[in-house]
């Protein structure tokens, strides 16, 4: 006697209901974090969003939900490193303007210290001062610790316990990167006439890392560590180079 065909489910009769609660899961995740977005006073770390979403839902795709929503508004989702926060669009920003307010020039010793410690942090006052050829001085540290675009990072593993350095959150909203890794390489850098001329071989340029976890070769900072800043260093000039300069020597 031939046995009754077996009965083959060609669909999972449960699939459309769990895609319809993951929707629903996924859809109210974006909720929460465009409202703690929205209350947040400054960036929002990605592990603050985490904790307050169903853990089956992934943050990355609600941001990026998020962030393509918000696109074309007059407010936009933005990264910068794991933080998120949202900024007026970049065409609008003239209407919110109430009045014209003159920067300060960075000298151009500052702009060269920012620019070492961007790619080699973290960079001690030695290591920076190898790599200009010149010494620094404590103005030039000021004047970027002022700022907030660079921080104290620890201290290295090495006779004297050198300070060490690397940049911060607000360096990177300043300049409009997400990432550290967004730094323009050696290919960009020569596509903009940095770079004239034949370069000596084996020359490149860093991959930058900003990340906050100490390195094998560093050690923590003391609380008494912003006290360093008062010690005596070498003065040079910190007058701002004319517009026009492109080369020459420092004063």
């Amino acid at each position: 006697m031939a046995q009754p065909a077996e009965k083959v489910e060609l669909f999972d009769v449960n699939s459309d209901e769990a895609l319809a609660r993951h929707e629903v899961a996924l859809r109210e995740a974006e909720r929460i974090v465009e409202a703690m977005l929205f209350a947040a006073s400054e960036p929002l770390d990605e592990t603050d969003m985490t904790r307050r979403i169903d853990e089956a839902v992934s943050l990355d795709h609600v941001l990026e939900r998020l962030r393509a929503h918000y696109a074309n508004r007059g407010v936009n989702l933005t990264r910068v490193g794991k933080k998120w926060f949202f900024r007026t669009a970049a065409d609008l920003n003239w209407i919110l303007a109430r009045e014209q307010v003159e920067e300060k020039k960075l000298s151009r010793a500052a702009l060269e210290t920012l620019a070492i410690i961007a790619y080699h942090q973290p960079a001690t006052r030695a290591e920076i001062e190898e790599i200009r050829g010149v010494a620094i001085s404590k103005g030039t540290l000021d004047t970027l610790l002022e700022t907030g675009w660079i921080r104290l990072r620890g201290r290295r593993k090495a006779p004297g316990r050198p300070i060490t350095y690397g940049t911060t959150d607000a360096f990177l909203m300043h300049f409009g990167l997400e990432q550290i890794s967004d730094l323009p390489g050696l290919d960009e850098l020569k596509g903009a006439g940095l770079f004239d001329g034949r370069l000596p071989k084996g020359f490149g340029v860093p991959q930058p890392s900003d990340d906050h976890a100490l390195r094998e070769d560093e050690e923590p900072l003391e609380e008494d560590a912003p006290q360093l800043l008062e010690m005596d260093f070498p003065e040079e000039p910190e007058q701002a180079e004319p517009p026009e300069a492109i080369d020459g020597d420092e004063g």
